[in-house]
């Protein structure tokens, strides 16, 4: 599992072309790269499956994928704070485990009227709309 694990494993790259939007394409361009391949696909069922049942398994896999990926999210919120395109409280976390979760289901059930990175892009802008709306 480790070895699939990484495989699929890149270094994180924070984004920064000068817009959330611009920043979220590649965010979203990379997820698609390494999850929409069969063995992408294989590996992330193997994730979930082994997390599920095995905590020390979820604890690495959060501190070695998912922790540093969340972090490199929050940057890219913290810039688009500061460039005034989300509302100042908005929580990084709460937006990147959501995104990850609605992520993580379209590969399960794949969507049928677009394509994984137009649902994922459309999901996002309804996450991130409905934010700077409260």
């Amino acid at each position: 599992m480790a070895d699939a694990i990484e495989s699929l494993r890149e270094d994180v790259v924070i984004p920064d072309n000068g817009s959330l939007w611009a920043d979220m394409e590649a965010l979203i361009e990379n997820a698609a790269q390494i999850s929409l391949t069969p063995l992408g696909r294989q590996t992330v069922a193997m994730i979930i499956s082994s997390a599920a049942s095995n905590s020390n398994f979820a604890q690495i896999y959060w501190d070695k994928y998912l922790q540093p990926r969340r972090e490199a999210f929050a940057v890219v919120i913290e810039r688009a704070k500061a460039r005034q395109e989300v509302p100042t409280d908005l929580d990084p976390g709460l937006v990147f485990d959501t995104m990850s979760g609605i992520m993580l289901y379209t590969l399960i059930f794949p969507p049928t009227s677009e394509s994984w990175t137009a649902y994922v892009r459309r999901a996002l802008n309804l996450l991130l709309t409905s934010a700077s709306e409260t």
